[in-house]
């Protein structure tokens, strides 16, 4: 595993390579990133946004969510994986969001988290997208990236890559370092045959603990 020094290295100067990612997922306001992001659990952005803009036009809110059936959300999410289980977590944190919330999403983890189908990796993405709350998501590319450069040890966990780079990455950096470190797995550092030695400003700092 690399220093905290040299991990600083690596991971800004992916962050340099796509300083502008953005989230890729299209959404218009809090309560559809919140269902975005539950949507897009093993499932591609692309994917997900082919059928958001219909569900959204059906249900533009938590209240109209919650008043659907499962039954009745299913059809709208049948291109995408695991729809039939999305659909009732969609219907049961629509459900809490009304309940608990007023019909607004929370923005805090303990909330966010007590919500059906939101898991940490989603808090992190709603808390640091939607409230410009220092939050790192941690999503496979990001695992897989943190393992090939040694910014973690071998075998580590999703919580112990998320716990690291939060380590050696200023509260400000975390956000666009999750924006740009998913870019970069998409395009360089693919599971298969990564192209991350075309990029030697990668390896110039290679100190290891």
């Amino acid at each position: 595993m690399l220093t905290n020094k040299c991990a600083r290295h690596v991971l800004e100067e992916i962050v340099a390579l796509f300083p502008d990612a953005k989230p890729e997922l299209n959404f218009s306001n809090r309560y559809q990133l919140l269902i975005a992001v539950m949507l897009s659990a093993q499932t591609t952005d692309v994917a997900v946004n082919k059928v958001t803009p219909a569900l959204f036009e059906a249900y533009p809110d938590p209240a109209s969510l919650a008043k659907a059936s499962p039954q009745e959300i299913m059809p709208y999410l049948k291109t995408i994986g695991l729809y039939r289980n999305k659909a009732k977590y969609l219907h049961q944190c629509a459900n809490q969001l009304i309940e608990r919330h007023q019909g607004e999403v929370p923005g805090n983890r303990k909330d966010l988290e007590a919500l059906a189908g939101v898991g940490r990796k989603t808090a992190s993405v709603v808390l640091s997208v939607g409230f410009g709350i220092p939050a790192f998501a941690v999503d496979t590319h990001i695992h897989r990236i943190c393992l090939h450069h040694k910014i973690v040890d071998p075998g580590a966990t999703v919580r112990q890559v998320e716990n690291r780079v939060t380590e050696v990455l200023n509260e400000d950096q975390w956000t666009q370092a999750h924006q740009s470190l998913i870019l970069f797995g998409r395009r360089v550092c693919h599971p298969r045959n990564p192209e991350c030695h075309e990029y030697p400003q990668l390896f110039t700092c290679q100190e290891e603990v």
